[in-house]
């Protein structure tokens, strides 16, 4: 199975590095010197890692035969991809590759169905569950403790305890002044 693991960035210094957007929760397994990704767009690899560093908080990595600032440049916006074996699991006992998740059933704690896991979205801060709805609608569920509770693989579901108003339109009001505005008295 092949995994997105990473983004490559703008080139750095004149050596042929390059920043690299980290999509990999074990950037030193995937991402590690002698490693060969398969690239996207194609034509720009196979890419073979031949060194990597931390610098200012970000990863660069310089890649064998690219030697230049011209060539790093080059390389800018191609994903790398990994070869993963789909039997493989993370390490940490809470983590999950995205191709666990996709599909699952989504469930409430009451056992409510709400749909099925149909894509993993990435942020900064969180990631969240693309869930499509019986009906063809989507509802985004953030992928956090407080309200994914339970992950079962065996079952193929995920429980969720949502708060009021993310899958339903239950929405409380939040403050005197939301209630002045939709004509209720506080």
């Amino acid at each position: 199975m092949q995994l997105v693991v990473a983004r490559i960035g703008r080139a750095h210094g004149i050596k042929g590095e390059v920043t690299v957007e980290v999509r990999t929760d074990e950037p030193e397994l995937r991402l590690g010197p002698g490693a060969v990704l398969a690239t996207d767009p194609a034509s720009a690899g196979p890419l073979t890692i031949a060194s990597g560093r931390v610098h200012s908080g970000r990863l660069l990595l310089r890649f064998e035969g690219v030697h230049d600032r011209t060539g790093a440049e080059a390389l800018r916006n191609t994903l790398l991809i990994a070869d993963v074996d789909p039997e493989e699991l993370p390490e940490g006992e809470d983590e999950y590759y995205d191709h666990q998740l996709i599909d699952l059933d989504v469930v409430t704690k009451d056992g409510e169905e709400v749909g099925r896991i149909t894509e993993i979205s990435h942020l900064p801060t969180q990631d969240l569950f693309v869930v499509e709805r019986p009906d063809g609608t989507e509802v985004y569920v953030p992928f956090v403790e407080e309200i994914v509770t339970e992950i079962d693989l065996e079952e193929q579901r995920a429980v969720i305890d949502p708060p009021p108003g993310l899958i339903d339109d239950r929405a409380e009001v939040a403050s005197s002044r939301d209630a002045a505005e939709t004509g209720d008295d506080a």
